[in-house]
């Protein structure tokens, strides 16, 4: 199954979120993406039934192995991607922004050579 741009955001929101307090929310997800709580639901029920998410009865979301090697994947281009931005001068708020986009559609073959740009870089 292709994942949509929109979902793997959801599981990277959820992943950090987790990293951060230990505990998800619908409304945490809401209030981290600027989205309704109607919108989350909705994706929530995607993401459940397609095997990315466990949702537990008090309402905390969790990962399952599948969402965090999906999730895990995304969250690491976008911070090779800004990392990367940013040495070349682009500004914190832009880089941030430009890697949410770049994240999705990045090759294997530039995003392997990003991260071997940033090993040599942190050599020198």
């Amino acid at each position: 199954m292709k994942v949509q741009e929109s979902m793997e955001d959801y599981l990277e929101t959820i992943y950090v979120l987790e990293k951060q307090t230990g505990y998800v929310r619908s409304i945490d997800i809401a209030t981290a993406l600027g989205f309704s709580k109607p919108s989350i639901s909705n994706a929530m029920k995607k993401l459940k039934s397609s095997g990315y998410i466990e949702m537990e009865e008090r309402g905390s979301i969790k990962l399952t192995e599948k969402g965090k090697e999906l999730a895990m994947g995304t969250y690491a281009r976008h911070c090779v991607i800004s990392e990367v931005l940013m040495f070349f001068g682009v500004p914190q708020e832009t880089a941030l922004e430009d890697a949410c986009r770049i994240e999705h559609v990045i090759s294997p073959e530039t995003f392997a050579c990003m991260k071997e740009f940033l090993k040599t870089k942190h050599k020198k």
